[in-house]
C-alpha cells in the first residue's frame, strides 16, 4: 500500500504524487481511492486502492534510474519494422507494460521515425501520449520542471 506523499507511476497515464486517499461511494459501492496529482496538465485521477496490483502501480524510478534512461534516449536505432500495424501494437505493448525503459524505447523510435519518414496520425498520438507519460515520471524522478525535461530529451534524441 502507498502513502500520501509518495510518487507513483499509473501505467498508460504517467507518473504522480498522491495527494490524498479518500472512500468514495461509486455505484452505489464504497471503496478507498489514492488521489493522485499528475505533474503534467494538472490532473487528478482516482485509482482504486484495492486494484493497484492489477493495474501495474509502481513507484517512481530513482535519479540514477532516470539518468540511464535519459542515456538510452540517445541510442539511435534504425528502425526496421516498416509494417505501420505490428510496429503500432508492439509500441503500445511497451506503453501498457508500464517499464519506462520500454516507454523510452518507444519515444526515441517514434522520433526517429517522424525525422526519417513521418509519423500516421494514430502514431503522432502515441509519440504525444507515450512522451507525456515519460516526461511525467522524470519530471518527478529528476526534480526537474517540464520544460527542462522535454530540452534533455530533445537534446539526447537529436540526429
Amino acid at each position: 500500500m502507498f502513502n500520501i506523499g509518495d510518487k507513483i507511476v499509473y501505467p498508460m497515464h504517467g507518473a504522480g504524487i498522491i495527494e490524498a486517499i479518500e472512500e468514495k461511494e461509486i455505484l452505489g459501492q464504497k471503496q478507498d481511492y489514492y488521489i493522485v496529482r499528475m505533474p503534467i496538465g494538472d490532473m487528478k485521477v482516482m485509482i482504486p486502492v484495492n486494484c493497484t496490483g492489477d493495474i501495474g502501480i509502481r513507484e517512481v524510478i530513482s535519479t540514477d534510474v532516470a539518468d540511464r534512461v535519459i542515456e538510452m534516449m540517445g541510442n539511435h536505432e534504425k528502425i526496421t519494422n516498416t509494417n505501420w500495424n505490428k510496429r503500432y501494437r508492439e509500441n503500445m505493448a511497451k506503453i501498457k507494460s508500464g517499464d519506462i525503459f520500454a516507454v523510452a524505447e518507444v519515444v526515441r523510435s517514434l522520433i526517429t521515425r517522424e525525422r526519417e519518414k513521418g509519423l500516421s496520425t494514430g502514431e503522432r498520438k502515441m509519440l504525444s501520449s507515450a512522451k507525456q507519460i515519460l516526461i511525467s515520471e522524470l519530471i518527478l524522478a529528476k526534480g526537474l520542471d517540464q520544460r527542462e525535461i522535454e530540452n534533455i530529451i530533445n537534446q539526447y534524441t537529436s540526429v
